[in-house]
């Protein structure tokens, strides 16, 4: 059984914790998973074993002349193509220079440091194979928040300030949202996901989010909030429980 300690009000922990099941259950095919108040629960499976085999295996670009938006695809016995970000521009957080596969690559390498229940709680500054800083993707609303500048009062990437990313949480939800995707609602790049509390396998959990039938849980909005002057990077900004219809 995996275990993780989870905000849900956080859309990069709980698309990371989506995550951590699509891989998990392609490790072991019976897995299934639900939210316990503030822990995300797998029936089977080992973190370490998931976090080695995934560390090891083949990270290829599909598009090697497009590295800001080039699919990515997990080799080995993982098989998991990841695209989504050319379906649902509204969800992609980076842009310009900022390369897809050299972010996921420098997250990959983090993930071992912790791997009990504050897998996803583990912040620090990441850096490249250059040793130069590497600007996460902004899923997580722990970044998200302070790099926004009318919450903040000014923005850390003007500053260029080294502030702690949480890898675990920016990697995972790269891959949770290959198959685990918020609602969009009315309003541009705001999104709904609900919280579902019962053991589900992954292709009904992904339905259970997206609100495609009922089940036990709460309902939540995010938004993927310009935080550049230019309106082309975005970031996660934090969750709020909402109720009604999802595409109010």
């Amino acid at each position: 059984m995996i275990r993780l300690n989870v905000d849900v009000a956080n859309p990069g922990q709980f698309f990371g914790c989506c995550g951590v099941f699509e891989i998990a259950q392609r490790c072991w095919p019976g897995a299934v998973a639900h939210f316990d108040e503030n822990q995300f629960v797998i029936s089977e499976g080992d973190l370490s074993v998931l976090v080695s085999e995934l560390v090891k295996a083949p990270l290829e670009v599909l598009e090697p002349k497009n590295q800001t938006s080039s699919p990515l695809r997990i080799g080995g016995d993982f098989d998991l193509r990841l695209d989504w970000w050319k379906a649902e521009r509204g969800l992609k957080t980076w842009a310009g220079r900022m390369s897809v596969d050299r972010i996921a690559v420098s997250l990959r390498r983090e993930l071992p440091r912790t791997l009990d229940a504050r897998f996803f709680d583990d912040g620090h500054v990441v850096f490249g194979e250059d040793r130069k800083k590497v600007e996460p993707y902004y899923f997580d609303g722990r970044r998200g928040a302070t790099a926004l500048p009318l919450d903040a009062g000014f923005s850390s990437d003007k500053l260029e300030l080294e502030t702690e990313a949480f890898p675990a949480t920016e990697f995972f939800t790269l891959l949770g949202l290959q198959r685990f995707r918020p609602v969009a609602t009315k309003i541009p790049r705001v999104y709904r996901y609900r919280v579902w509390t019962t053991p589900l396998p992954a292709t009904l959990a992904a339905l259970a989010l997206a609100d495609v039938f009922p089940v036990p849980g709460q309902l939540y909005q995010f938004e993927s909030a310009f935080r550049t002057d230019q309106r082309k990077h975005k970031a996660f900004t934090p969750s709020i429980p909402v109720n009604g219809d999802q595409n109010a």
